[in-house]
């Protein structure tokens, strides 16, 4: 792959010639027109697209992403191997304007709350293209979007938009007009988001090559299903066009002087009064419709804001009237269904598998839910969570008088190991108070797990 992008230019302008050759100005022979005699689309922006630096930058992260391989059955270290042959015909084709993108491959995941979210997968080649292509829009798009926008920019996360709701709760904003889209990224209108994209960007080279990328089509069963709506969730530039069309929503409910939050197809606008909100339900109804988006009423609301969720989390009112954060019910009810299956005592597994498989799920869930301002909480879900493990250790302890020399080579004391041995089928009760003092934090350290193991 590094071979074949030595090949490019190092940035747009600059003629095709050997390495190490320094740039030429603007009115190099690569800007007048294009190698082997090809008609230029004429486009500034895709040849800086296109430009060996950029296309580095793009590729590691495409790799960074990892990701399965598109329709053409290619993963990413057989992309690389694809490109050093074909990626000179490939740029010609985007320069000139001929490049069709291959379809996306669907692929259905389950969401937390039942139901499944449709993914498109772009091949790795097309993924690279718009990841480079990225890399030059959104330093542009992004400055012109809202202050209210938090969804996929850079800087910005879902963290900053839930401190952002959490200020508007604390000014007196107790009404929250929470809209939830319908099949948002299924639903794009094409010819609305273009006509939105040309006004910001206006070069007829990436306009088209966005378009391809929305005719591309949707591969399923091997069958290839043509499309005029719709931008599916799996490819680098979908949440950047996603902006783009609900740009306007926002820019929309900022003239009006709304406290609002969007991250992605999910807004919260806060208000003073049930009447407000639903004014402002309304006016929301209106501009989504200009969009041709439709308001899913089964989750959307106009209520009090306790109680509902924003990005995984609800607001409750501490002492002194003060708004704090805390995991909302749902996905606390998740990941307690997740550690139960990762906790099951019938596995027959080792201690130190069951931690090996832990730790990824507990340390990622913790960061995101990071902001939450309950430290009760955390601490029954720890004791909680010990509390399995201790049960998994008895259980595969199993007989009386093994619990009992292992619990003496812990350092209990002499009538816990008796007791905890004389009942060794009641795994969950003796691993409650009586191994507290024996099974502790040191214990369940992974140094620790991978003495005790058995």
């Amino acid at each position: 792959m590094w071979r074949a992008l030595r090949q490019m230019p190092a940035q747009a302008g600059r003629s095709g010639v050997g390495r190490g050759e320094a740039a030429c100005g603007s009115g190099s022979d690569e800007v007048r027109r294009p190698r082997h005699g090809l008609e230029s689309t004429g486009s500034a922006l895709l040849l800086a697209a296109l430009t060996r630096e950029n296309l580095q930058r793009a590729w590691q992260r495409v790799r960074a992403n990892k990701g399965v391989a598109g329709v053409d059955g290619l993963d990413i270290d057989q992309t690389a191997a694809h490109l050093r042959t074909v990626w000179p015909a490939i740029r010609e084709q985007l320069l000139s304007g001929t490049y069709r993108p291959s379809p996306v491959r669907r692929v259905a995941i389950p969401k937390p709350e039942g139901g499944e979210r449709e993914l498109g997968i772009p091949t790795v080649t097309d993924r690279l293209i718009q990841q480079a292509l990225l890399q030059v829009l959104q330093p542009i798009l992004d400055p012109t979007f809202s202050e209210h926008s938090y969804g996929f920019r850079p800087g910005r996360g879902a963290h900053d938009a839930v401190v952002a709701a959490q200020s508007y709760v604390q000014s007196g904003r107790r009404i929250v007009v929470d809209v939830d889209l319908e099949k948002f990224f299924d639903r794009v209108d094409h010819d609305i988001l273009i006509d939105r994209l040309q006004k910001r960007i206006g070069d007829s080279g990436v306009i088209r090559l966005i378009r391809a990328y929305l005719n591309s089509g949707i591969m399923d069963d091997g069958v290839v299903q043509t499309r005029t709506m719709g931008t599916p969730q799996g490819g680098p530039l979908s949440p950047l066009l996603a902006n783009v069309l609900l740009d306007e929503v926002d820019k929309a409910l900022e003239r009006r002087g709304h406290c609002f939050v969007r991250y992605a197809d999910d807004a919260n606008v806060y208000v003073r009064s049930r009447r407000a909100g639903e004014r402002v339900m309304a006016l929301l109804r209106r501009l989504y419709g200009k969009l041709r988006l439709t308001v899913n009423e089964t989750k959307s609301a106009v209520t009090g804001v306790f109680g509902r969720k924003f990005l995984g989390y609800s607001f409750w009112v501490a002492p002194g009237g003060v708004i704090k954060r805390k995991v909302a019910v749902k996905p606390l009810t998740t990941f307690k269904q997740r550690i139960r299956q990762l906790t099951c005592r019938s596995g027959g597994r080792s201690m130190q598998d069951v931690v090996d498989h832990l730790r990824p799920y507990i340390r990622g869930w913790k960061a995101y839910f990071r902001l939450a301002q309950t430290p009760r909480v955390w601490r029954k879900l720890d004791q909680w969570l010990r509390h399995r493990l201790r049960a998994i250790q008895l259980k595969q302890w199993k007989r009386g008088t093994t619990m009992y020399r292992e619990l003496l080579a812990l350092r209990a004391k002499l009538d816990v190991a008796r007791q905890v041995a004389a009942n060794s089928r009641r795994w969950w009760r003796n691993s409650g108070m009586l191994l507290n003092a024996v099974l502790t934090l040191n214990w369940s350290a992974p140094g620790k797990l991978a003495k005790n193991r058995r």
